[in-house]
């Protein structure tokens, strides 16, 4: 039996180019999205700030990001935009690696992270897009691998980041806050816990090298948007530089011809085509043809939006809390043991990802969405029940990452499978994950410092059984969708029968007029 068949063989090597681009930018992303936790106390010191203040800058790259979920989707318009947008969007998380060091004012710094959500969001809806376009019904294997190259990037980021990391803290601190800054170090960088020694503010710029981190970092990205650029090249979408060779747009266009054209010939494959993803939130909100849709329509995108927001606010919430409810009674781990429990999350994660890759070969989006949620509400419910277990604690992150992993993409398949690649559902989907990851995060963490560590876990439980309600409302439209588009169907069938009958029987009486009036003539 062969691993995967000829066809989607076939179309990886027609569109090759153009996915391991898509999948090369997804690394930018998970690179620029991983590196802020394990040097957020470098970077304090770096700009003389408080910690609440150095908070802020998380904030303004998650909120950004955000915006650039929901604007991405206006550079599809054309493939040059769309490759445009990719390569700046790159380019400037690489810039934005190497001038960070530059950065003295948390101002500046929370400015420059602004910038970089940006170019994230803008990545994350762009190539989600245009891998669906390409690949329709076959996108479900090309997302899973999408996705993987986040969790590989925001695994390779830490690890660059840790030997550059100063053990020492600068002099801006208060004896006070000494001790849980130094806890909250431990719980960023995953890493062993040594004593700090603080010292002035100037012999800690002399010291620090974490700036060598973020130039390596900027180093590793820089062949991302050269990669995008000769892409661009490939596809004569450079005027300056033409190329000799065919473009990849037009045996792109060959190949997805080809698979539609049994499906229902060229019509279908241009309304296809321009339906595919040309869109973002806004323009389909102002699309004039929303009164005539159905009310499952919109409820399929709210409700997968409302699925991700919390599943993917379980993955924020999880990664960023998991050492607090570690290190804290009833569990009580020691600060070296709980510091793995994050980076255990992120691998599970990243191995998870690739494993779903054949999975999503072999079995519809829809089973793989039921196995992974029910899996993560059994995991999380066994968390709850052995909370004084510090074994299963560990298992259980494992678990949890890996029922976690593969929900994304393969909602964004599945979702945008029920609505006939209409273009709208994927920005709709990549900002409410992103919008739950940033709430769920600020939500679980004011919970947990309110009302003590054993919420933590609750909070993942009610969370994932609302997730799962929601997928159960999801089907249901989706089911009431389907029969709206076979009665809509049968509708046109109907009209077309009765509209060719018509014209029959009109050349029938033609034809008999015609013959009676002939033997008169003669």
């Amino acid at each position: 039996m062969k691993f995967v068949d000829d066809r989607i063989l076939t179309l990886f090597k027609r569109n090759a180019h153009h996915t391991l681009t898509y999948w090369s930018v997804f690394f930018s992303f998970g690179l620029c999205i991983a590196f802020l936790g394990p040097t957020i106390l470098d970077l304090q010191c770096q700009t003389q700030s408080t910690l609440s203040q150095i908070t802020w800058v998380c904030f303004a790259q998650q909120f950004c990001l955000l915006i650039g979920s929901s604007v991405g989707g206006v550079f599809k318009r054309t493939l040059f935009s769309a490759l445009a947008a990719l390569f700046i969007s790159a380019l400037i998380i690489s810039v934005i690696f190497a001038i960070i060091p530059l950065c003295t004012s948390v101002l500046v710094l929370a400015i420059a992270m602004a910038v970089s959500g940006l170019a994230m969001g803008i990545i994350d809806t762009i190539a989600n897009i245009q891998l669906v376009t390409i690949y329709q019904k076959d996108s479900a294997v090309f997302l899973q691998a999408l996705h993987f190259f986040i969790g590989f990037g925001a695994l390779v980021s830490p690890l660059i980041a840790d030997p550059f990391l100063s053990e020492k803290g600068c002099g801006n601190h208060t004896a006070n806050e000494s001790i849980p800054l130094h806890h909250f170090r431990n719980m960023l960088r995953n890493s062993p816990t040594v004593q700090h020694d603080y010292i002035s503010h100037d012999a800690w710029v002399e010291e620090s090298i974490v700036k060598y981190a973020f130039w390596i970092m900027a180093l590793i990205n820089l062949p991302v948007p050269i990669a995008t650029l000769y892409l661009m090249y490939r596809e004569q979408l450079i005027p300056c530089c033409p190329s000799g060779n065919p473009r990849l747009l037009d045996k792109d266009e060959l190949a997805m011809e080809n698979q539609q054209g049994s499906e229902g010939g060229p019509d279908v494959e241009h309304k296809e085509h321009e339906a595919g993803g040309h869109r973002d939130i806004f323009s389909c909100c102002q699309n004039g043809n929303l009164r005539e849709l159905p009310v499952s329509f919109f409820m399929i995108h709210i409700l997968g939006g409302m699925v991700l927001f919390m599943t993917d606010g379980i993955v924020g919430a999880y990664a960023g809390f998991v050492y607090t409810y570690a290190v804290q009674s009833p569990m009580a781990l020691p600060h070296k043991t709980a510091g793995y429990l994050a980076s255990i999350f992120w691998a599970a994660i990243t191995a998870g990802r690739l494993l779903s890759i054949p999975l999503s070969y072999r079995f519809q989006p829809m089973r793989l969405l039921v196995l992974n949620l029910a899996g993560a509400i059994v995991t999380v419910l066994m968390l709850l029940i052995f909370y004084t277990s510090s074994v299963f604690l560990f298992v259980g992150t494992c678990l949890c990452g890996l029922f976690l992993s593969s929900i994304f993409p393969c909602m964004l398949a599945y979702t945008e499978d029920i609505l006939d690649y209409q273009g709208c559902a994927t920005p709709v989907l990549v900002t409410s994950a992103g919008m739950g990851e940033m709430m769920m995060q600020v939500l679980v963490g004011s919970i947990i410092q309110t009302k003590g560590s054993y919420s933590f876990p609750l909070c993942g439980m009610i969370v994932a059984c609302i997730g799962f309600v929601l997928f159960i409302g999801l089907l249901l439209f989706h089911r009431m969708h389907r029969n709206y588009l076979t009665g809509t169907k049968k509708k046109s069938t109907m009209v077309e029968d009765a509209t060719a009958e018509h014209n029959g029987q009109r050349r029938k009486a033609a034809a008999e007029s015609t013959a009676a009036v002939g033997p008169q003539k003669n």
